[in-house]
């Protein structure tokens, strides 16, 4: 019994924190996520950024203008610049985001990182869970 409910306790912790946020308005912190992606150069990005919405993988990408990078690569110290992708997207949906990106990049080991969103205008958030379907 003591381990099924360590086993039930995540599952179990989710669905109270959903009913709490259904009941209450209130944004449950980490329930999305900003996606950090990096491109070669303009055009990559927005065909990757399309290719992520027509996917609905993300309710909004912004593609932030070049900037530099220095980076360590096979040993060697590289410069280049870079176009950067913001992506916003349901935590759930980061797995998948991830592993479609992968197969379309360019790059050998292309940048995909996530930070969850801890809070911010409940009806952008609201817009986002609306965007972007559930599992």
């Amino acid at each position: 019994v003591v381990i099924l409910s360590l086993l039930m306790y995540p599952m179990l912790r989710s669905l109270a924190l959903q009913l709490h946020s259904a009941i209450t308005g209130s944004y449950i912190s980490g329930t999305h996520s900003i996606v950090f992606i990096n491109c070669l150069n303009e055009q990559i990005a927005k065909d990757i950024a399309r290719a992520i919405l027509d996917k609905k993988l993300a309710a909004c990408v912004n593609i932030l203008p070049k900037s530099s990078a220095l980076y360590f690569w096979k040993g060697e110290l590289e410069e280049s610049t870079e176009i950067l992708l913001l992506v916003k997207t349901r935590t759930s949906k980061i797995g998948e985001l991830s592993n479609y990106v992968r197969s379309i990049h360019p790059f050998e080991i292309p940048e995909i990182i996530s930070l969850p969103i801890d809070q911010g205008n409940p009806l952008y958030l609201k817009w986002i869970e609306e965007s972007v379907p559930r599992d």
